[in-house]
Protein backbone atom coordinates (compact mmCIF):
# COMPACT_ATOMS: atom_id res chain seq x y z
CA UNK A 1 0.00 0.00 0.00
CA UNK A 2 1.12 3.45 -0.69
CA UNK A 3 2.57 4.92 2.46
CA UNK A 4 0.24 8.22 2.30
CA UNK A 5 -2.68 5.55 2.67
CA UNK A 6 -5.29 6.21 5.26
CA UNK A 7 -6.23 3.29 7.53
CA UNK A 8 -8.24 0.24 5.65
CA UNK A 9 -11.75 1.25 6.07
CA UNK A 10 -14.96 -0.47 4.64
CA UNK A 11 -17.28 0.97 2.24
CA UNK A 12 -20.39 -0.73 2.37
CA UNK A 13 -18.86 -4.38 2.53
CA UNK A 14 -15.98 -2.94 0.38
CA UNK A 15 -12.60 -2.26 1.79
CA UNK A 16 -11.36 0.74 1.11
CA UNK A 17 -7.56 0.96 0.06
CA UNK A 18 -6.94 4.89 -0.38
CA UNK A 19 -8.66 7.90 0.07
CA UNK A 20 -7.84 11.35 -0.66
CA UNK A 21 -9.53 14.44 -1.88
CA UNK A 22 -8.11 13.60 -5.52
CA UNK A 23 -8.91 9.71 -5.43
CA UNK A 24 -9.94 6.33 -4.06
CA UNK A 25 -8.62 2.80 -4.58
CA UNK A 26 -10.99 0.74 -3.78
CA UNK A 27 -10.78 -3.73 -3.43
CA UNK A 28 -13.73 -4.97 -4.99
CA UNK A 29 -15.16 -8.40 -4.39
CA UNK A 30 -15.63 -10.89 -7.11
CA UNK A 31 -19.31 -11.35 -7.98
CA UNK A 32 -19.68 -7.26 -8.13
CA UNK A 33 -20.46 -5.58 -10.87
CA UNK A 34 -17.95 -2.35 -11.77
CA UNK A 35 -20.32 0.02 -12.92
CA UNK A 36 -24.65 -0.51 -13.17
CA UNK A 37 -25.54 -2.68 -16.23
CA UNK A 38 -28.58 -3.30 -17.76
CA UNK A 39 -32.11 -3.39 -15.62
CA UNK A 40 -32.72 -2.56 -12.26
CA UNK A 41 -31.52 -6.13 -10.67
CA UNK A 42 -27.67 -4.93 -11.81
CA UNK A 43 -27.82 -0.90 -10.30
CA UNK A 44 -25.82 -2.87 -7.55
CA UNK A 45 -21.99 -2.04 -7.95
CA UNK A 46 -19.13 -0.68 -6.88
CA UNK A 47 -19.32 2.62 -8.43
CA UNK A 48 -23.07 3.07 -6.91
CA UNK A 49 -21.65 2.17 -3.53
CA UNK A 50 -18.50 4.35 -3.86
CA UNK A 51 -20.64 7.17 -4.97
CA UNK A 52 -23.07 6.90 -2.00
CA UNK A 53 -19.98 7.76 -0.20
CA UNK A 54 -18.53 10.25 -1.95
CA UNK A 55 -20.94 11.89 -4.52
CA UNK A 56 -18.07 13.54 -6.45
CA UNK A 57 -16.64 9.87 -7.37
CA UNK A 58 -15.97 9.06 -11.21
CA UNK A 59 -14.99 6.23 -13.03
CA UNK A 60 -11.78 5.94 -14.56
CA UNK A 61 -11.47 1.92 -15.46
CA UNK A 62 -13.24 -1.29 -14.97
CA UNK A 63 -12.89 -5.03 -13.46
CA UNK A 64 -14.91 -7.77 -14.93
CA UNK A 65 -17.83 -8.53 -12.71
CA UNK A 66 -16.21 -12.37 -12.04
CA UNK A 67 -12.73 -10.73 -11.08
CA UNK A 68 -11.55 -9.53 -7.88
CA UNK A 69 -9.48 -6.75 -6.77
CA UNK A 70 -8.39 -2.93 -7.15
CA UNK A 71 -10.10 -0.64 -8.82
CA UNK A 72 -9.48 3.36 -8.33
CA UNK A 73 -12.05 5.82 -9.32
CA UNK A 74 -11.36 9.68 -9.77
CA UNK A 75 -12.97 12.76 -7.38
CA UNK A 76 -14.00 15.13 -9.36
CA UNK A 77 -14.03 16.24 -13.56
CA UNK A 78 -10.22 17.29 -13.64
CA UNK A 79 -8.90 14.04 -11.69
CA UNK A 80 -10.35 12.48 -13.89
CA UNK A 81 -9.54 13.60 -17.21
CA UNK A 82 -5.78 13.79 -15.91
CA UNK A 83 -6.10 9.89 -14.78
CA UNK A 84 -8.12 8.64 -17.53
CA UNK A 85 -5.02 10.46 -19.51
CA UNK A 86 -2.82 8.05 -17.45
CA UNK A 87 -4.32 4.88 -18.42
CA UNK A 88 -4.28 5.79 -21.80
CA UNK A 89 -0.34 7.13 -22.08
CA UNK A 90 0.07 3.55 -20.37
CA UNK A 91 1.32 5.16 -17.33
CA UNK A 92 -1.01 3.32 -15.22
CA UNK A 93 0.81 -0.33 -13.98
CA UNK A 94 -1.27 -3.11 -13.14
CA UNK A 95 -0.53 -7.13 -12.39
CA UNK A 96 -3.19 -9.75 -11.63
CA UNK A 97 -2.91 -13.29 -9.46
CA UNK A 98 -4.83 -16.33 -11.90
CA UNK A 99 -4.69 -19.54 -11.16
CA UNK A 100 -4.90 -21.39 -14.70
CA UNK A 101 -5.31 -25.15 -15.95
CA UNK A 102 -2.75 -27.48 -16.52
CA UNK A 103 1.05 -27.06 -15.82
CA UNK A 104 3.12 -24.00 -17.06
CA UNK A 105 6.59 -23.99 -17.15
CA UNK A 106 8.38 -21.21 -17.60
CA UNK A 107 10.47 -21.24 -21.03
CA UNK A 108 12.78 -18.24 -19.82
CA UNK A 109 15.97 -17.83 -17.75
CA UNK A 110 15.38 -16.64 -13.88
CA UNK A 111 11.60 -17.04 -14.50
CA UNK A 112 11.51 -13.80 -16.59
CA UNK A 113 8.29 -12.36 -18.13
CA UNK A 114 6.59 -13.94 -21.32
CA UNK A 115 4.59 -12.61 -23.61
CA UNK A 116 1.40 -13.70 -25.61
CA UNK A 117 0.64 -11.13 -28.22
CA UNK A 118 -2.46 -12.05 -30.25
CA UNK A 119 -4.89 -9.63 -31.79
CA UNK A 120 -8.33 -9.25 -29.91
CA UNK A 121 -11.99 -8.60 -30.80
CA UNK A 122 -15.52 -9.15 -29.18
CA UNK A 123 -17.42 -11.72 -30.79
CA UNK A 124 -20.19 -9.53 -31.61
CA UNK A 125 -22.23 -12.90 -32.69
CA UNK A 126 -21.47 -13.99 -29.03
CA UNK A 127 -21.45 -11.18 -26.80
CA UNK A 128 -20.18 -10.41 -23.75
CA UNK A 129 -17.91 -13.00 -25.30
CA UNK A 130 -14.09 -11.75 -26.94
CA UNK A 131 -12.16 -13.87 -29.60
CA UNK A 132 -8.41 -14.11 -31.02
CA UNK A 133 -8.85 -12.79 -34.54
CA UNK A 134 -6.03 -11.66 -37.07
CA UNK A 135 -8.77 -10.32 -39.22
CA UNK A 136 -10.35 -7.66 -37.21
CA UNK A 137 -8.72 -8.10 -33.79
CA UNK A 138 -6.67 -5.37 -32.25
CA UNK A 139 -3.35 -5.27 -30.65
CA UNK A 140 -3.31 -6.94 -27.72
CA UNK A 141 -0.28 -8.23 -25.10
CA UNK A 142 -0.21 -10.18 -21.94
CA UNK A 143 2.93 -10.83 -20.24
CA UNK A 144 3.26 -14.00 -17.68
CA UNK A 145 5.26 -15.72 -15.29
CA UNK A 146 5.21 -18.58 -12.63
CA UNK A 147 3.80 -16.66 -9.18
CA UNK A 148 4.29 -19.62 -7.25
CA UNK A 149 3.64 -23.28 -6.16
CA UNK A 150 0.72 -24.97 -8.04
CA UNK A 151 -2.02 -27.58 -6.65
CA UNK A 152 -2.50 -30.33 -9.33
CA UNK A 153 -2.41 -29.61 -12.75
CA UNK A 154 -2.66 -26.09 -11.92
CA UNK A 155 -0.38 -23.00 -12.25
CA UNK A 156 -0.39 -19.95 -10.80
CA UNK A 157 0.37 -17.28 -12.70
CA UNK A 158 1.48 -13.04 -12.42
CA UNK A 159 0.22 -11.57 -15.46
CA UNK A 160 0.80 -7.99 -16.32
CA UNK A 161 -1.83 -6.68 -19.09
CA UNK A 162 0.08 -4.42 -22.00
CA UNK A 163 -3.11 -3.20 -23.43
CA UNK A 164 -6.52 -3.37 -21.94
CA UNK A 165 -9.36 -5.41 -24.08
CA UNK A 166 -12.18 -6.37 -22.90
CA UNK A 167 -11.23 -9.78 -21.30
CA UNK A 168 -7.88 -9.55 -22.50
CA UNK A 169 -6.31 -11.96 -19.77
CA UNK A 170 -9.00 -14.88 -19.86
CA UNK A 171 -8.86 -14.54 -23.74
CA UNK A 172 -5.00 -15.17 -23.98
CA UNK A 173 -4.68 -17.80 -21.45
CA UNK A 174 -7.11 -19.72 -23.59
CA UNK A 175 -5.74 -19.12 -26.29
CA UNK A 176 -2.38 -20.53 -25.25
CA UNK A 177 -5.10 -23.67 -24.02
CA UNK A 178 -4.63 -22.97 -19.88
CA UNK A 179 -7.92 -21.06 -19.14
CA UNK A 180 -8.09 -19.61 -15.63
CA UNK A 181 -10.04 -22.03 -13.23
CA UNK A 182 -13.78 -20.90 -13.09
CA UNK A 183 -13.94 -18.83 -16.05
CA UNK A 184 -17.84 -19.44 -16.93
CA UNK A 185 -17.12 -18.41 -20.68
CA UNK A 186 -13.68 -19.53 -21.11
CA UNK A 187 -13.04 -22.75 -19.72
CA UNK A 188 -14.64 -26.09 -19.86
CA UNK A 189 -17.41 -27.37 -17.85
CA UNK A 190 -14.48 -29.76 -15.66
CA UNK A 191 -12.43 -26.45 -15.62
CA UNK A 192 -15.34 -24.64 -14.39
CA UNK A 193 -16.02 -26.66 -11.45
CA UNK A 194 -12.57 -26.95 -10.15
CA UNK A 195 -13.42 -23.31 -8.65
CA UNK A 196 -16.15 -21.59 -7.19
CA UNK A 197 -15.19 -18.30 -9.07
CA UNK A 198 -12.95 -17.13 -11.30
CA UNK A 199 -9.42 -17.40 -10.02
CA UNK A 200 -8.57 -13.87 -11.24
CA UNK A 201 -7.24 -11.17 -8.49
CA UNK A 202 -5.66 -7.49 -9.27
CA UNK A 203 -3.44 -7.56 -6.90
CA UNK A 204 -0.95 -4.59 -7.81
CA UNK A 205 -1.90 -1.28 -9.16
CA UNK A 206 0.69 1.76 -9.66
CA UNK A 207 -0.21 5.18 -11.29
CA UNK A 208 0.50 8.82 -11.26
CA UNK A 209 -1.04 11.23 -8.24
CA UNK A 210 -3.84 13.17 -10.73
CA UNK A 211 -2.66 16.06 -8.70
CA UNK A 212 0.99 15.94 -7.55
CA UNK A 213 1.97 13.63 -10.02
CA UNK A 214 3.65 11.12 -7.82
CA UNK A 215 3.64 7.54 -8.42
CA UNK A 216 1.27 5.48 -5.92
CA UNK A 217 1.18 1.82 -5.34
CA UNK A 218 -1.22 -0.53 -3.85
CA UNK A 219 -1.48 -3.87 -3.21
CA UNK A 220 -4.09 -6.33 -2.66
CA UNK A 221 -3.73 -9.70 -0.83
CA UNK A 222 -4.85 -12.92 -3.55
CA UNK A 223 -8.07 -13.82 -1.76
CA UNK A 224 -7.08 -17.39 -2.92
Amino acid sequence: MCPNAREVQPVSNVQLIHEDEQMIVLDKPAGLLAVPGRGPDKQDCLSARAQARWPDALVVHRLDMATSGLVVMARGLDAQRHMSRAFETRQVHKRYTAIVAGTLHNPQPDNRWNTIDLPLTIDWPNRPRSIVSAELGKPSVTRWRIAGPSGPDSTRLELEPVTGRTHQLRVHLQAIGHPILGDMLYATPAQQARAPRLLLHAHQLSLPHPQSNETMHFLSPCPF
